[in-house]
């Protein structure tokens, strides 16, 4: 895994009275601001992406004091090549913290070629990810193998981690004091904003993914005369920023490892694991034992397993090489096949680290997170108990926000009636924005229109090997064009059937089909695992 922006980690009960209205929405006369100068372009294509054009824009650290302190945001481009030119489409893979420079040539690379031919389609960095300066990296390494054990079962593992929690929210305030003041939702669409400037734009097109969708929704709610198109896939529930989601979230990633497991046994054959899903469950609780008290390869522990399995919640194509991993192990003990597996799925690199760093600082910037700590200790022990898969491990991940350094402020509240029709995707089995996110958005965004994929456990779900959902996205960006009800029920516009389920691969067929990638490999690997 080279990133993990960052799942959305919910804990106790309702904070009253922290939701409020946006700031006013800015107006095009709102106060003067620095010119901004044309963007130079230059050639930074790749062998995936040849036609690939990257520049860099300067944008207020304080967007309430447009003459102060800027830095730079990274930004990537494939132009338009035909005589219709519908303007910028601004891609966005989700995180916080997840790099989308990437994504302008998948996205470009990915849409039919006549669609894609009439926008500049544009990827840019957030401020403090990746290339843009200055960039985020509070504690180098701080996933680095062997962690304690997520689960609390033993003495002092509980403070273990909790030591680490802090220290890590510690090391950022102590690293980055101007920064974490404005590491926040509300200043990354503004940001947006800047950039629709730099690139000569009244209006923009938008298409995120994931928390994606949040930063696309709060930037309507900001500049609504501003938004052309929007398409929002894998929604995050708006009304649950960042505090309430979760706790949802946590049983959605165990039903989705229960369907894995349903899965393996189902190609038992394959596997060798037995045909009942609860033995196959068993089995991997089994390993996890056996690994939480000699790590595989010194490298592989309890939480490692856990971060190596995650990515199989977000993207069911990943379960043919996790099954072989865990059969390999089951049966044979074999060490190097985990050590493999989280290498690939669950390892955190250089820009991991840099992406879990704005993970934290704006999630526990974006709004409050309990202080108390039994607040956390006593809703992981009891969603644990009936979703024992992520629920720890969630909490460890986001537990740097219960000593956050700087001041909470209050989500937006993103409900909009001035927007033209917003398009909205969502998969009714998605663990990392439930399919509650879609339903809220579709109702907040007044006008919008929500195209369902029945039965979808993936997280991101067009631009993945689904023609249904494809050719809704298509028409969209070519005409404008939305569904209205046809999905048979109310409140959903259109209904898509989910794409298949993977089949086995083992051995050289698994490293060819590797090797080939599908379109859905790639999308999951520039969205990263968490969000």
């Amino acid at each position: 895994m080279t990133k993990r922006p960052g799942i959305l980690f919910a804990v106790g009960a309702t904070v009253a009275g922290l939701v409020t209205a946006a700031p006013p929405p800015a107006t095009a006369d709102a106060g003067p601001r620095p010119a901004t100068a044309p963007l130079r372009w230059t050639a930074c294509g790749t062998d995936a992406y040849p036609r690939l054009e990257c520049a860099s824009v300067s944008t207020p650290l304080d967007h309430d004091d447009p003459s102060g302190r800027r830095i730079t945001l990274a930004l990537s481009r494939i132009p338009h090549t035909a005589k219709t030119f519908q303007g910028p489409l601004l891609v966005n893979p989700g995180g916080p913290g997840g790099s989308g420079l990437s994504m302008a040539g998948f996205v470009a690379a990915s849409l039919p070629k006549a669609v894609a031919a009439q926008y500049d389609v544009i990827g840019f960095d957030p401020r403090g990810v990746g290339k843009s300066r200055p960039a985020l990296d509070c504690v180098p390494g701080f996933f680095a193998p062997t962690r304690p054990d997520s689960v609390p079962g033993a003495p002092g593992v509980e403070r273990a981690n909790r030591d680490r929690a802090r220290s890590f929210a510690e090391a950022c305030g102590e690293k980055y004091p101007d920064l974490l003041p404005h590491m926040d939702t509300v200043g990354a669409a503004r940001d947006l904003d800047v950039i629709r400037r730099a690139v000569g734009a009244s209006r923009l097109n938008y298409f995120g993914y994931s928390y994606g969708t949040y930063l696309g929704a709060v930037y309507a709610k900001l500049f609504p005369e501003r938004v052309r198109r929007m398409v929002l896939d894998s929604n995050v529930d708006p009304e649950g920023v960042w505090y309430e989601d979760n706790i949802g979230q946590n049983y959605a990633f165990d039903a989705r490892h229960k369907a894995f497991a349903a899965w393996v046994a189902k190609h038992d054959s394959a596997y060798g694991l037995g045909d009942d899903p609860a033995r196959v469950e068993r089995a991997w609780y089994a390993m996890r034992a056996a690994v939480a008290r000699r790590p595989a390869g010194g490298k592989v522990g309890a939480s490692e397993l856990e971060d190596a399995f995650l990515p199989g919640g977000y993207y069911n194509g990943y379960w043919p090489r996790l099954a072989e991993a865990f059969a390999a192990y089951t049966h044979d003990h074999d060490e190097k096949a985990l050590v493999k597996a989280y290498q690939r799925f669950g390892a955190v690199d250089a820009e991991g680290d840099n992406g879990y760093s704005v993970y934290t600082a704006v999630q526990c910037r974006d709004t409050s997170w309990p202080r108390r700590w039994n607040t956390w200790r006593n809703d992981s022990l009891r969603v644990g108990a009936k979703a024992p898969f992520f629920t720890w491990n969630n909490t460890w991940y986001n537990a740097p926000c219960a000593d956050w350094p700087v001041e909470p402020l209050n989500p937006v509240r993103v409900s909009n009636r001035s927007l033209p029709p917003v398009l909205l995707f969502q998969a009714t089995e998605d663990a990392a924005t439930p399919y509650q996110g879609g339903v809220t958005m579709h109702r907040m965004l007044r006008g919008s229109s929500l195209v369902v994929e029945q039965g979808g456990g993936n997280h991101g779900i067009t631009l993945s090997d689904n023609d249904c959902l494809d050719t809704y996205l298509a028409d969209y960006l070519a005409k404008g064009a939305v569904p209205r009800g046809r999905g048979g029920r109310p409140g959903v516009d259109a209904v898509c059937a989910k794409s298949p389920d993977p089949t086995p691969v083992t051995g050289l067929a698994a490293k060819a089909a590797s090797a080939a990638g599908t379109r859905g490999g790639v999308l999951h690997r520039l969205l990263g695992f968490r969000g």
